[in-house]
């Protein structure tokens, strides 16, 4: 079997050799110190995960992980000494799947990377009426026309879709969606499920019902 590829883009020397020690039995490592090379390390590479330093030179963190996000739906965990919330919000706001604070355990990490793996193991291409998500290249088309979302919108069709045809509740979707530590209120669902029904106009063979009083549910008719 082959291993997956794991980038890791860390200007840390040391982390960079612990990560060594701990991951290149069981994955192809490649590295990037700065955020201008793990851009174009990212795209030459094609890793299965990401690994991801906040505070980088010339590009930072959160810039590289906008423009991986422009591209791929990749899992990427970010690593960093920053532990303000804020700074948590913005990086899963961008897309990120995970993250981990220095200093941290190598061996919660791995665990980290086994989770994720897993995860972007199930099915890639996800169907639903004349609705398609493509989560290896974040993709999205609605009667044949390519429709552009956000990181978090498409991350919220993903967890519709998977669970299609379930009541799912504001605070569940909260929860997986934005993270069991998201400091702000069930209110964001609501505008971004709002978002997602207008730039979803013109579907056929699903819809978003809201459900009073508790959440929404992805409704599919048909033999999708």
């Amino acid at each position: 079997m082959t291993r997956p590829k794991i980038l890791v883009i860390e200007d840390d020397e040391n982390i960079c050799d612990l990560l060594k020690i701990y991951l290149q039995k069981d994955y192809r490592l490649f590295f990037a110190r700065d955020g201008s090379q793990g851009v174009s390390a990212f795209r030459a590479v094609k890793p299965d995960l990401v690994i991801l330093d906040l505070m980088l030179p010339l590009i930072n963190g959160w810039e590289v992980c906008r423009l991986i996000r422009q591209e791929s739906g990749v899992p990427i965990i970010m690593l960093t000494a920053r532990d303000a919330v804020e700074d948590r919000v913005q990086g899963l706001d961008l897309g990120a799947d995970d993250y981990v604070v220095k200093p941290f355990d190598p061996r919660e990490l791995t665990a980290r990377i086994r989770a994720r793996l897993r995860k972007a193991g199930a099915a890639e291409l996800l169907v639903a009426g004349n609705l398609t998500l493509d989560m290896k290249t974040y993709r999205v088309t609605c009667g044949g026309r390519p429709v552009e979302l956000t990181p978090k919108e498409i991350r919220l069709l993903h967890f519709f879709l998977v669970n299609r045809n379930a009541v799912l509740t504001r605070e569940q979707i909260l929860e997986k969606v934005w993270g069991y530590d998201y400091a702000g209120g069930t209110r964001t669902v609501d505008m971004h499920v709002k978002k997602l029904r207008d730039k979803l106009k013109g579907g056929s063979g699903w819809q978003i019902k809201t459900i009073y009083g508790v959440g929404y549910k992805f409704e599919v008719t048909g033999d999708v």
